[in-house]
Order: structure tokens, then C-alpha cells, then sequence
């Protein structure tokens, strides 16, 4: 017996029945299907058609394309592709936002990015419940998007205190057992003087109190760089980290260059330590081989006091090269300055 259908997609697809049982019937797909609940089902002839029964809810991957729409909703749901819904209506893809406060000020025309800027789009409009966005930024045959990715909103106000609900009840544990603090999407001095007030308030007579390190991945903690630092400064154990995957994004991927070099030079101006980070020999962590211009880069992060690695199979290795890349740039660099030392080609060429 063969079953035909349409998919979610509307793509052709048979199911094969090989057995069946009191229950249900065993049926075999030879191709990949996009299913729902309440999809038709046409079996072949017989003068009667099905409809496949409710599905469990499942969080699986998004493909979205250029010109698709995206429903992002304020409320908790589960993550669909584009398809029909129960009561057989077409619904465009639709996901969930963690922090629907971050869409409080969104408007139409501003732009959107998920996953690291691997997607892009447009709000096309703001309801109460969602927002719509058209993506624009997307590889030809799709980008997959999967859950607890990113967002980026580069033009739109988000008025949120850096540190959340949970971050204040776990802060008298950290203060009492860690080193160092990282404190995400920091804007305001305000943010700063909070985490620092709490941390002397909570971090035990016998102990230090943990360092701080300022996460700066939005164009708004960058324009305010030079607050944060002074604020930061109200502790000998402070530094700046350059989240340069967030902040590319929300600066711009052109800009991103000239807005690293900004915050080396006022931290050095400032004796502030920077870690430099984000997809550092990155292709070499996961797949053992650095990509050409990983190198340089690596050779550029020497004028941090520190850099910072992503996991991966082969993060040995990785480890290896970037402290070979480091010991052979520290007689060419500190800070933002070279040392203009001897090199031994023209040595070795006039003498």
C-alpha cells in the first residue's frame, strides 16, 4: 500500500506500508519529508483520505532563504518552519525570544541579526504578541537556524540592566569561590558600580575580591568605553574583553577593525588588560588546519594581555601554534607599539 502526501514544503513525497499492526501501521519514506499535524494523506486507491494526528512538539532547525518571513513571538513556543498549521492555514517560520524585554522598543526598518550574522533581516512589523522580520542576509540555497542561537539588534534601544534576576541571586556564591566576574552586554556606568557594589558587599573579609572583566559586544558599550573604564577603575583588578563576533555585528563587519584598534589604544592609555577573543585560530581548534588569515590574526592579538581560545577537537594543537605565533611577535610588538628590532633577513642579506 502506498500513502502519498504533500509536505511542508509541498514537495512530493509516498510512504511505503510494510506492516501493520493493531496500533498503526510501519510505513517506509525513501525521501526526506517536512511532516505537521493534521497533514493530508491520500492512500492509493482507496476512496477515502487521512490526516496525520497530532505531533509532539519538537525544537528542530529552521532553513530559512532571502525574502522569507520570520515571526519572532514574545511569548514561550516552539520553534516551527514555514508549514500549515492544525487548522490547515500557511504560517511562516516561527520562533521564540528568551528575552521578549529586548523587543520592547523594536520598530519597522530596523535591522536583525541571528546566529553571529550568519542571518540577516529587516523588522517588517511589531505586534504585541510578535514581530515580523523579512531576511535579507541568507546564503542562496539557506542558512539553518537553530535554537538558543543569538540576536543582534544593532538600532534598537534596549533598556535592560546588565545583570538579570539570576545573575544577583548566584553573585554571593561566585563572590565567595571565583576569580573573576564577566559581566555581558554592559552600557552603563550604572551597570559597572552595580556588580561592583554587590561583590564587596557579598566576597568574604578573607578573600580578594574577584576581578571584573567588561564583555564589550554592543555598539552602545563601545560608545561608552571610556565611562566604563573609569568606572571599572574602582578596582585594581579590572579588564576589558573585546567580543568582536557580537560587536562586528552591531558596529558593522568593515568597522570592526578601526573599533578594536579605539579600544587597544584607550585601554593601554588607561594600563586596562584586554583579552582578545572570539574565533581565534578557530578553523584549527575544530578541524586541525588554521586558514591563512587566521595566523595573522592570531599575530595581531599579541598587543592584548590576553587571548582567548574556543573549544574544539584539536584545542591542544591550536594551543601549541598560537603560543609558537606569540613568542616569535613579542621581539616585534607591545601594546600598540613595535619595537623595530633587528631582523635577521637583512642581516643575513648585507652582511
Amino acid at each position: 500500500m502506498t500513502i502519498r502526501f504533500r509536505d511542508s514544503r509541498q514537495a512530493r513525497r509516498r510512504l511505503y506500508v510494510e506492516a501493520v499492526y493493531p496500533s498503526g501501521v510501519l510505513a517506509l519514506l525513501d525521501k526526506t519529508a517536512w511532516v505537521y499535524s493534521g497533514m493530508g494523506l491520500e492512500v492509493k486507491d482507496a476512496d477515502f483520505a487521512l490526516r496525520l494526528g497530532r505531533l509532539p512538539a519538537k525544537e528542530g532547525v529552521i532553513r530559512l532563504y532571502p525574502g522569507d518571513v520570520l515571526q519572532i513571538w514574545r511569548r514561550p513556543i516552539v520553534g516551527q518552519p514555514a508549514g500549515m498549521d492544525e487548522e490547515g492555514q500557511w504560517h511562516p517560520a516561527r520562533i521564540a525570544c528568551t528575552l521578549p524585554e529586548a523587543l520592547a522598543h523594536a520598530e519597522p526598518g530596523q535591522p536583525i541579526w541571528f546566529d553571529d550574522g550568519k542571518i540577516g533581516g529587516r523588522i517588517e512589523a511589531v505586534h504585541d504578541d510578535r514581530i515580523e522580520v523579512r531576511i535579507t542576509h541568507a546564503r542562496p540555497r539557506g542558512e539553518r537556524l537553530r535554537a538558543g542561537k543569538g540576536i543582534n539588534l544593532p538600532d534598537t534601544r534596549i533598556e535592560l540592566p546588565a545583570l538579570t534576576e539570576r545573575d544577583r541571586e548566584v553573585l554571593p556564591f561566585v563572590a565567595r569561590h571565583a576569580d573573576m566576574v564577566g559581566l555581558s552586554f554592559v552600557h552603563r556606568e550604572s551597570d559597572v558600580d552595580e556588580l561592583l557594589a554587590l561583590l564587596q558587599q557579598h566576597t568574604p573579609p578573607d578573600r580578594p575580591l574577584p576581578g571584573i572583566v567588561l564583555k564589550i559586544e554592543t555598539r552602545r558599550a563601545f560608545d561608552n568605553l571610556p565611562r566604563l573604564v573609569l568606572s571599572a577603575m574602582q578596582t585594581d583588578r579590572a579588564g576589558v574583553m573585546i567580543a568582536r563576533g557580537d560587536l562586528a555585528i552591531e558596529s558593522g563587519f568593515e568597522r570592526l577593525a578601526e573599533v578594536q584598534e579605539e579600544v587597544l589604544w584607550l585601554c593601554e592609555a588607561a594600563h586596562m588588560p584586554v583579552i582578545w577573543a572570539t574565533q581565534v585560530l578557530e578553523t584549527m581548534a575544530r578541524q586541525g588546519l588554521p586558514a591563512r588569515a587566521e595566523i595573522s590574526d592570531a599575530a595581531m592579538g599579541q598587543r592584548a594581555e590576553c587571548i582567548m581560545l574556543n573549544k574544539g577537537p584539536f584545542i591542544v594543537e591550536a594551543t601549541r601554534t598560537l603560543d609558537d605565533i606569540l613568542r616569535r611577535m613579542q621581539d616585534h610588538q607591545t601594546k600598540k607599539r613595535s619595537l623595530l628590532r633587528r631582523l635577521r633577513v637583512a642581516e643575513q642579506t648585507f652582511a
